[in-house]
C-alpha cells in the first residue's frame, strides 16, 4: 500500500479518494489470495493492511476523528475489496455496520462516544445480532450487567477489538444489543469454524462466561414489537443486508475479471469459429462468447437493483427521524430485491463461469474455487427464500417486511 492512515490525516477527510486506496488494497490482496485463502489462517495481517490504508475508520464522522464516508463510498469499498478477496471483503463489510450500529440502537451521546473511540483506536469491529442467533442472557447487577451463553456465528472471532451482540435482558426476555471488550474474562472463542467458505472471515464461535458489561455499553433494544423501534432505527436491517449485497456482487465480479483474463489468454476448449487458434484474442467460440453475454447481464441487472436500493437507503437516512413507516417499508423490500438478484447472480456466475474455460479452471493453482466456496457459504447462512417471501408479500399483501438482521 502506498497510502498510510497518516497520509489520510494529513490529506483531510474531504480530499480522500475512498474508491482509489480500495483499488490499491484488492490489488494488494490480489497478489496472495490463492495462497491465503488456501492457508486459511486468522486474517491478522489482512486486518493489519486495512487499519494502514484507513478504511477500517471510513464511515466514521470526520469530526469524529474517521474519514467521513457516507454508506454508497463504504459500499463501494466493500465490493472492491470483495472482488479480490471475498471473506476479506465480507469482513470489511460486517465491521462496517457494526461500527454504525450505535447510530441505530443507541442515543446520540453513547453513540458519538463509541464512534470516537472506535476512530481514535481504529478498532477493527466483530460479533454478530441475526435475529435468528439465539440471545445471550445480559444479567442486571449492582454496577451493571453479566453477559453469558454460547454464540454459534460470529465474525472477526479472535481478531475483534471489540464485538456487539445480541442478548435477552434476564427477567424481561428483551433482546439488547450489546458492546462488548472481548479481551475481557470471560471471552472465550472458539474454533475459526469448519465451513468450506469464508476461511478468512474469522468466522466461528465465541462463548460468554460472566463477562461483565457496563450500563453505557448496552447499545438499545432490537425489540421487534411495534413501535419500540422507530422508522430510523428499522434502517439498521436494508443497511446490513446491502452489506450482503455488495459482497455477493463483488464475488461475482472478481471471478468474472479474473476468468476473462484467463480466458484472453488460452484458446478456448471448444472447437473455434475458425480453425485456427486465438492466442493474442479472446476466444471466438460462440458457446462461451454466450456464456459471457448471459453472465454479464446477470451481474449487471443484480447491480442496477442494487443501486435502486442504495439510493433509497441513503434518502432514508438523510430524512433520519422524519422518516415514516411505509418509506422505511420500501427501503427493506428493494433491499430485499437486491439481495435476492444478487444471491442468486452470485450463484449462477460461481458455478457456470468456470464453464468457458473447461478442465483448465479446475488447477488448484488457478483458486478459482475460493469464489464459488465463499459465495455458497454466504448464501447458505442468507438463504434467498425469506428474502422472496417479504417481497411478495409486500407486493400482493402490502405487508411490512419483519425487522430481520443478517448475520
Amino acid at each position: 500500500m502506498t497510502v498510510t492512515a497518516d497520509e489520510l490525516t494529513d490529506a483531510g477527510a474531504g480530499q480522500t479518494d475512498w474508491l482509489h486506496i480500495a483499488r490499491e488494497m484488492a490489488d494488494d490482496l490480489a497478489t496472495d489470495a490463492v495462497e491465503r485463502e488456501q492457508a486459511g489462517k486468522a486474517p491478522l495481517d489482512e486486518v493489519a493492511r486495512l487499519r494502514e490504508s484507513g478504511l477500517l475508520t471510513l464511515p466514521a464522522p470526520a469530526e469524529l476523528g474517521g474519514g467521513g464516508g457516507d454508506w454508497r463510498t463504504a459500499y463501494a469499498v466493500i465490493r472492491t475489496v470483495a472482488a479480490a478477496d471475498g471473506a476479506i471483503g465480507h469482513l470489511l463489510g460486517n465491521h462496517y455496520f457494526l461500527s454504525c450500529s450505535a447510530r441505530f440502537f443507541a442515543d446520540r451521546t453513547r453513540a458519538v462516544r463509541i464512534e470516537r473511540e472506535s476512530t481514535a483506536g481504529q478498532w477493527c469491529w466483530g460479533g454478530g445480532i441475526a435475529s435468528h442467533e439465539p440471545p445471550l442472557t445480559l444479567t442486571p447487577t449492582s454496577g451493571g450487567y453479566l453477559l453469558n451463553g454460547y454464540q454459534r456465528y460470529a465474525t472477526g472471532v479472535g481478531i475483534a477489538d471489540r464485538l456487539v451482540v445480541r442478548a435477552a435482558e434476564y427477567g424481561t426476555g428483551e433482546p439488547l444489543a450489546v458492546l462488548v471488550d472481548p479481551a475481557r474474562s470471560g471471552v472465550v472463542s472458539g474454533s475459526s469454524g469448519d465451513a468450506f467458505g469464508q476461511r478468512l472471515a474469522a468466522g466461528g464461535g465465541v462463548e460468554f462466561d460472566s463477562v461483565p458489561v457496563a450500563a453505557d455499553d448496552v447499545l438499545g433494544s432490537l425489540s421487534t414489537d411495534e413501535g419500540v423501534l422507530s422508522p430510523f432505527a428499522s434502517l439498521a436491517a436494508p443497511t446490513a443486508r446491502l452489506v450482503s449485497v455488495q459482497f455477493c456482487l463483488g464475488v461475482a465480479e472478481g471471478l468474472l475479471a479474473e476468468v476473462r483474463e484467463c480466458g484472453r489468454g488460452m484458446r478456448s476448449l471448444w472447437q473455434p469459429v475458425s480453425p485456427e487458434p486465438w492466442p493474442d484474442s479472446p476466444p471466438q467460440d460462440p458457446y462461451a462468447l454466450t456464456v459471457y453475454g448471459e453472465l454479464t447481464v446477470v451481474a449487471r441487472a443484480a447491480s442496477a437493483l442494487a443501486e435502486q436500493a442504495v439510493d433509497a437507503l441513503v434518502r432514508g437516512l438523510v430524512q433520519g427521524e422524519e422518516l415514516d413507516d411505509e418509506e422505511c417499508a420500501e427501503i427493506a423490500v428493494l433491499a430485499s430485491v437486491a439481495e435476492s438478484a444478487a444471491s442468486r447472480a452470485a450463484q449462477e456466475i460461481t458455478t457456470r463461469a468456470l464453464d468457458v474455460l473447461g478442465a483448465d479452471a479446475a488447477s488448484a493453482r488457478h483458486g478459482f474455487d475460493r469464489f464459488w466456496r465463499n459465495a455458497r457459504t454466504h448464501t447458505l447462512r442468507e438463504p434467498v427464500a425469506h428474502r422472496l417471501r417479504e417481497v411478495g408479500d409486500y407486493f400482493l399483501n402490502g405487508a411490512h417486511p419483519p425487522f430481520a438482521l443478517p448475520a
